[in-house]
C-alpha cells in the first residue's frame, strides 16, 4: 500500500495518477476534497480508500502491517496565508508525526519542501542538508518557515544531532520543489502557477499582465524563476520510489532559470496568438518579500543517479495548453 497526502491536490495528484499508470498497487489518497471541483483531480484513478486528514492516525495503526511508502505532500501551501499557528499545524506537526511513525513502523517516507525556504536567495540554492547551511537561510513568509522548519528538524535526527527518541524511516527524501506547473492545479486559485492565470487573458484576446520591475538590475517582466513542469516532479519522485537506497535532501528544478515574460511568450505560441504584453505594479505587500531570481542547483540529485533531462520551458507550457487546458476536460 501506498499513501499520498495531499493526493487529491495539484503535485499529489499527478503523483497519484503516475503511481496507477506504473502499476504500483493499492492506493491510498489523504485529503479533503471540499464543495468544489477538487474531487476531479482524482476523478479518474482506481483508488483503494480516501482518508480525511484528522483520520489519518487511525488508519495507519490499522493498516500499519500494509504500508510500504508514504509521500507527504499534503500542506497549507499558500505562501500568502497569515495564520501561522495554522500554517504550523498541518505543515511542521503533522509532518514530524508521519516522520516518526514512519521510523518506527519502516515505512519509507518522502515529503514536499519547498524552495521557499532559500528566501530571497541571497544564499543561494544549494540543497546542503547541514544544520549550518540550513540554519543561514532565512525564509520570508510563514508557510516557507514551516517547510525549513521540518528540514532542519530531519537534519538534525538524521545527524545524531537530536537528543530526542526519533529514529530514522529506511528510505527519506525531502524534494524542494520550484514553480511547478502543470495540470491539476485550477483549484488552487491565488496560489495557480502564472501560467494558469495567463491562458484565459490569452484566448480571450486580452493582453497577459506581469509586474513591472522595482528592482533596478531586472527589467519589466524580467524577474526569473526555475519553472518546472509537475511531470518531471512526479518523475523524480517515481525514481526516488525505484532506488530505496537513495536518501536525502533534495533540490527538483530544471536548473535553468526564465523570466516571466519567456513563460507569457510560451504561453502565446501554444495557444498561436499574436503576445500583447502590459505591465502592472506590483503590489506594496510583495516589495521586500519578493523572489527575483531562483535556480536550482541540481548537482546533488545529478550524483546521487537521475539522469533524466528536464522539460525545457517551451515545450512543458506547450504540452500544459494544448494538452490539458484548451481541453473540454483538462484533468490529469
Amino acid at each position: 500500500m501506498i499513501i499520498v497526502t495531499g493526493g487529491a491536490g495539484f503535485i499529489g495528484s499527478n503523483l497519484v495518477a503516475e503511481l496507477e499508470k506504473r502499476g504500483a498497487g493499492d492506493i491510498v489518497v489523504c485529503d479533503w476534497l471540499g464543495d468544489e471541483d477538487k474531487w476531479r483531480n482524482i476523478s479518474k484513478r482506481g483508488l483503494r480508500d480516501i482518508v480525511k486528514p484528522e483520520n489519518l492516525a487511525d488508519y495507519l495503526e490499522k493498516h500499519k502491517s500494509e504500508v510500504e511508502c508514504i509521500f507527504h505532500m499534503g500542506a497549507i501551501s499558500s505562501t500568502t496565508e497569515r495564520d501561522a499557528d495554522l500554517i504550523i499545524e498541518n505543515n511542521f506537526t503533522l509532518s514530524r508525526l508521519l516522520w516518526a511513525w514512519c521510523a518506527e513502523n519502516n515505512v519509507r517516507f518522502i515529503y514536499a519542501s519547498s524552495a521557499a525556504t532559500y528566501g530571497d536567495g541571497s544564499k543561494g540554492f544549494n540543497d546542503d542538508d547541514t544544520e549550518e547551511k540550513l540554519s543561514s537561510l532565512q525564509p520570508l513568509n510563514p508557510y516557507g518557515w514551516s517547510k525549513h522548519l521540518f528540514d532542519r528538524r530531519v537534519s538534525r535526527i538524521v545527524s545524531g544531532e537530536s537528543k530526542s527518541s526519533d529514529g530514522v524511516p529506511p528510505q527519506w527524501a525531502g524534494l524542494k520543489f520550484f514553480n511547478v506547473y502543470g495540470p491539476n492545479e485550477y483549484h488552487k486559485n491565488d496560489q495557480m502557477s502564472v501560467i494558469c492565470k495567463l491562458y484565459p487573458q490569452v484566448t480571450a484576446g486580452a493582453a497577459a499582465k506581469l509586474f513591472k520591475s522595482p528592482h533596478p538590475d531586472y527589467e519589466d517582466g524580467g524577474q526569473l524563476r526555475d519553472f518546472v513542469y509537475v511531470r518531471d516532479c512526479v518523475d523524480v519522485m517515481c525514481w526516488l520510489y525505484d532506488n530505496p537506497n537513495v536518501s536525502g535532501l533534495f533540490n527538483v528544478g530544471t536548473g535553468k532559470a526564465r523570466s516571466f515574460k519567456d513563460l507569457a511568450l510560451a504561453t502565446f505560441t501554444a495557444a498561436d496568438k499574436e503576445p500583447k504584453i502590459n505591465y502592472i505594479d506590483m503590489p506594496q505587500a510583495l516589495q521586500g518579500k519578493y523572489q527575483y531570481f531562483t535556480e536550482a542547483n541540481m548537482d546533488k540529485l545529478r550524483e546521487a543517479g537521475y539522469s533524466r533531462d528536464f522539460t525545457s520551458l517551451e515545450e512543458g507550457v506547450r504540452d500544459y495548453v494544448q494538452n490539458y487546458m484548451s481541453q473540454d476536460d483538462p484533468y490529469r
